[in-house]
């Protein structure tokens, strides 16, 4: 899905990582991310931010929750959107400050004091149990916490697992019961996806759902609320910062655009951001009809994978699909040409593609001064950010 891209506008991330798997400095099925494209990325979405009058909370779930990477990015972005507890955690530790907490999963109900005590900026609430919650752990703290209402999303919007949220025909009798909570003020709406790109052209357009947080906002407004966020997350990049605040957003989520792997990059070479990283793994076994087979762990459902590269010969192969409800133990690739370079066992891959890395069994490799021509390998984790090395 991005190889092209890589090999375009980053190769020597792709010349960096083949080189690391070769020299043994790495294994197969590992991501290797560019820390320099990384910051450089944040660092151009904090300026448009600021250009139009956005505030921004990253997202790290798709590298890893790489400690090197957050610190990377907090630099430009100090506050981050936690997709989860152990997410949350591992940017506090990191040193990020807490920006939105319970979206897209709700803050555990026991690791609730742990997590207000870092009085984060906001915390989204699916229902009136969680918002009872927090202002029951806020007013023991001593506080009373901003909160933003998780609004239901549109028909044919949702996608499977991450149901939930006010319907908008119940925001006023929610609205309602939770003005009566002392430990917490409504403080604005969210929902996902708020935009998706048209898989044919990449361009982003906003979802129904972005609809229902315009009029949710209204209704709260008219009500008395002021000062109202409106968190439009999907999709988040420097391209979309202008439609978002001219659709009256006041927050974006960026995530895949710290990697330049939207799918709007995917179709467009020429998006601001520069692709950050490459998926390395190497060729295990090779069957008898001459298919070659990858070593798996890394593999996405809903990555878009087109082609490998095979780097010693420089050989690109199609990746054969396989049924998502199969574990990627290999993953097979077509057969070379009949009178080219033979492949071998242990040839190093590189591939480029759309994936959430900290739902893999993948390391997570980090590397730094590719733009200034002095590739060093700074640091290996696991897919939730442990160090390895």
């Amino acid at each position: 899905m991005f190889l092209d891209t890589v090999l375009a506008r980053n190769p020597e991330l792709a010349e960096a990582a083949a080189a690391l798997h070769r020299d043994g400095a790495i294994p197969p099925d590992t991501y290797v991310v560019d820390r320099d494209a990384v910051e450089a990325n944040a660092e151009l979405m904090a300026q448009a931010a600021e250009r139009h009058g956005l505030g921004l909370w990253f997202v790290v779930k798709q590298f890893g929750r790489n400690p090197e990477l957050i610190r990377a990015v907090a630099r430009h972005l100090p506050r981050f959107a936690a997709i989860d507890a152990p997410e949350a955690r591992a940017l506090h530790a990191a040193g990020a400050r807490a920006g939105n907490l319970g979206h897209l999963v709700q803050i555990p109900r026991r690791a609730l004091p742990e997590m207000l005590a870092w009085r984060p900026e906001a915390v989204t609430v699916f229902d009136i149990g969680n918002a009872r919650a927090v202002s029951e752990e806020a007013h023991q703290l001593g506080f009373v916490q901003d909160v933003l209402i998780r609004m239901a999303g549109a028909p044919d919007t949702v996608y499977p697992g991450q149901e939930g949220g006010v319907p908008l025909e119940e925001l006023e009798s929610f609205a309602s019961d939770a003005e009566t909570l002392p430990g917490i003020r409504v403080a604005g709406v969210t929902g996902f996806p708020c935009l998706l790109c048209d898989p044919a052209t990449g361009t982003p357009q906003p979802t129904k759902t972005f609809t229902v947080l315009r009029e949710a906002r209204a209704l709260l407004a008219a009500r008395g609320h002021s000062g109202l966020k409106l968190s439009a997350p999907s999709a988040t990049s420097t391209a979309t910062l202008p439609l978002l605040a001219e659709l009256g957003a006041t927050h974006g989520e960026p995530g895949h655009a710290l990697t330049g792997t939207t799918p709007l990059h995917a179709l467009d070479p020429h998006q601001p951001e520069r692709p950050g990283y490459v998926y390395v793994t190497e060729v295990a076994h090779t069957l008898a009809d001459g298919r070659p087979a990858l070593h798996g762990g890394g593999f996405y459902p809903r990555a878009g994978i087109k082609d490998a590269l095979l780097h010693r010969t420089g050989l690109r192969l199609h990746v054969h699909e396989m049924p998502a409800e199969n574990i990627d133990y290999y993953r097979l690739l077509s057969s070379p040409p009949p009178g080219g370079a033979a492949v071998r066992t242990g040839d190093t891959a590189v591939l480029a593609f759309r994936t959430q890395m900290f739902v893999t069994r993948s390391n997570v490799a980090v590397v730094s001064g590719l733009s200034s021509g002095t590739p060093s390998l700074t640091g290996l984790h696991d897919a939730l950010g442990r160090a390895l090395r």
